[in-house]
C-alpha cells in the first residue's frame, strides 16, 4: 500500500484536510482538489492509484466528474464518498468502484481504499 497516490475531491476544506491527514498516516501520498474541474485536470496530468470523489461539489457534480475521469482512464479506480446515502441506489453512481457514506470516522473509507488498492495491485 505504501507509495500509492490518492486524489481526494471534496468542496469542504475540513474534509479534504481530515482525509489527507488520515490517509498520509496510513502511508499514502495524497493530492487534493476542491471541485470537479480541478479533479479532471489533475487526472489528465497525473497518475493516481485511486480517486475519492464527493458527489455534491460545485461546478460539475461528482457523477459528471466520475464520467469524465472514466473517459480519461477507463480503469481509474474511483470511490464515491458522500454524506447522502441515497446516491448509493442511483444507477449513475454504479460506474464507481465503491460507495462510502462520508463520515468523520474514516474507518470505512480506509478499509474500502485498502480493499480496492489490493484488488488492483
Amino acid at each position: 500500500m505504501k507509495n500509492k497516490k490518492i486524489l481526494i475531491v471534496d468542496d469542504e476544506e475540513n474534509i479534504r484536510i481530515l482525509f489527507k491527514e488520515e490517509l498520509e498516516d496510513e502511508g499514502y501520498a495524497v493530492d487534493l482538489a476542491s471541485n470537479g474541474f480541478e479533479a479532471i485536470e489533475k487526472v489528465k496530468n497525473n497518475s493516481y492509484d485511486l480517486v475519492v470523489l464527493d458527489i455534491k461539489i460545485p461546478g460539475i457534480d461528482g457523477i459528471q466528474t466520475l464520467n469524465e475521469i472514466k473517459k480519461i482512464n477507463t480503469n481509474q479506480p474511483v470511490i464515491l464518498c458522500s454524506a447522502y446515502g441515497e446516491f448509493r441506489q442511483d444507477f449513475s453512481s454504479w460506474a464507481s468502484d465503491a460507495y462510502v457514506v462520508k463520515s468523520a470516522d474514516t474507518k470505512e473509507l480506509k478499509q474500502t481504499i485498502a480493499k480496492i488498492l489490493t484488488q488492483n495491485g
